[in-house]
């Protein structure tokens, strides 16, 4: 193997992570960049922002409120009636 830049090794390890979850995937070039490295990179950073968000949570700078589907609705925490968050 080559050595790699990080931003191509980043590249390396989506395109790796896509194919390990849809062993039977095959694409252009770019069939690739259009969906693969889009989706991958959704499915990679949705775990980061969902770890932020209850970090956020956590520290009352957010509030969150379940949804009936088992989602969740994020916002800013409700103001008390001086204007401060309650």
């Amino acid at each position: 193997m080559h050595p790699r830049d990080p931003s191509s090794q980043e590249v390396a390890e989506l395109v790796l992570a896509y194919l390990r979850r849809h062993p039977d995937a095959a694409d252009t070039l770019d069939g690739i960049v259009g969906w693969w490295l889009p989706l991958q990179r959704y499915e990679t950073e949705r775990g980061r922002i969902e770890n932020v968000l209850d970090a956020l949570v956590e520290d009352r700078l957010l509030r969150r409120e379940r949804l009936p589907d088992g989602g969740a609705l994020y916002a800013l925490p409700a103001r008390g009636a001086d204007g401060s968050n309650a």
